[in-house]
């Protein structure tokens, strides 16, 4: 077993680092109320991140599951945004992932290039209103003619849709099929018959925009399918193994940078003539908060590395998820009440944290359904 980075990682950890606080230390901090610009989403570019595992042919990094989380754990570990860091990692894995793997060639070269650079935004339509966790249950219909499939129908909730030039989605081409009847598509934004409803007003991730996207008599040409038709289901479990192996190292730097703040926090903080940290109740908490954080990583290296070996990753990315959204949750809790008063107050950016981390227990798989998938694995 190997616990430490090598050369090329740390130096690119440190890179990344560096330049998420130089150019995107501050994004985010404004308030809530808009999204992301486009000159924030070129400055992730610049730093390589929206293109860290796309293949080096079309200008991505080609790095592999580990070194893609590693990146992400950098970038919000320096980005006071995690709404722009969640937008970038699921336009990289919910998006560019089935992109790289199952399109076709041109549509590859379509794609991409403008993904990794920064030029095009991408986002994910799943979700319905009656198919959050159940992605069996999709209502959105495509027919085929004509060399090109018809889309019908609503998506409930779309990451990056208001800002995307491109969203991958889902859709039934056989209802008798089940699971071999949904097909996955890339589908150009500026085709006719898309609709993206107003971004929502949501509890955090502010910066990431998200809205219904709806499909009528959208003619999708046949060469944006993703895989062969009926393929859909395993594009889609194929991506969502990406994204819960890798989007979720965000949360472990969100928690790295939360506990270098709560560690400061209780050394200059002075209640009745002693540091905060010299008391017990709060040494404690923060000895915890590491402990979370700890534990948190080791399981998603170890499900990131699975997956880079090509080992069966199921269960171990299943129990990186539901750790590192409970750590995150949980230490945000803990740090608002380290900081008193002053955590619950907007501007401190402390309660921004908590607000950023509850969503993490529901998108990607409910942790609900991840503790399904780990008793599954485990024999039951």
């Amino acid at each position: 077993m190997e616990f430490g980075f090598t050369a090329a990682q740390q130096q690119r950890y440190d890179a990344i680092l560096c330049a998420s606080r130089e150019k995107l230390g501050r994004a985010g901090t404004e308030g809530a109320g808009s999204y992301f610009t486009r000159q924030q989403w070129k400055a992730a570019a610049e730093i390589g991140l929206t293109g860290l595992c796309l293949p080096e042919e079309h200008g991505g990094g080609g790095l592999s599951a580990l070194d893609t989380a590693l990146s992400l754990e950098a970038f919000q570990r320096g980005c006071r945004d995690a709404g722009l860091v969640f937008s970038v990692s699921a336009h990289l894995l919910a998006c560019g992932v089935p992109i790289r793997d199952f399109a076709a060639g041109e549509v590859r070269q379509d794609f991409l290039r403008g993904m990794a650079d920064g030029s095009l935004v991408a986002a994910n339509a799943m979700t319905e209103d009656d198919a959050g966790s159940d992605v069996g249950n999709l209502a959105v219909t495509a027919r085929s003619e004509d060399g090109a499939y018809v889309l019908d129908g609503e998506k409930s909730f779309s990451s990056n849709a208001p800002a995307a030039d491109v969203i991958v989605t889902y859709a039934v081409t056989n209802p008798r099929a089940g699971f071999l009847g949904v097909t996955a598509f890339a589908v150009p934004r500026d085709l006719s018959g898309i609709q993206v409803g107003e971004p929502f007003r949501k509890m955090g991730l502010d910066s990431c925009p998200a809205a219904r996207v709806t499909f009528r008599d959208c003619r999708v040409p046949a060469r944006y399918c993703l895989g062969e038709e009926g393929q859909g289901g395993a594009v889609f479990q194929h991506s969502m193994g990406w994204e819960r192996a890798c989007l979720f190292a965000g949360y472990v730097g969100l928690m790295e940078h939360q506990l270098e703040r709560c560690i400061e926090h209780a050394k200059q903080r002075k209640q009745f003539g002693s540091p905060l940290g010299s008391f017990q109740a709060i040494s404690h908490r923060i000895a915890v908060m590491k402990q979370r954080l700890e534990s948190a990583r080791l399981l998603l290296y170890r499900g990131c590395w699975l997956m880079d070996q090509g080992r069966d990753y199921t269960e171990a990315v299943a129990l990186a998820k539901v750790a590192v959204s409970e750590a995150a949750i949980a230490n945000s809790t803990d740090a608002v009440q380290i900081f008193g008063g002053a955590g619950y107050l907007a501007q401190t950016g402390v309660e921004q944290h908590l607000r950023d981390s509850v969503p993490s227990a529901i998108f990607s798989g409910t942790n609900e359904i991840q503790r399904e998938l780990i008793a599954r694995e485990a024999g039951l």
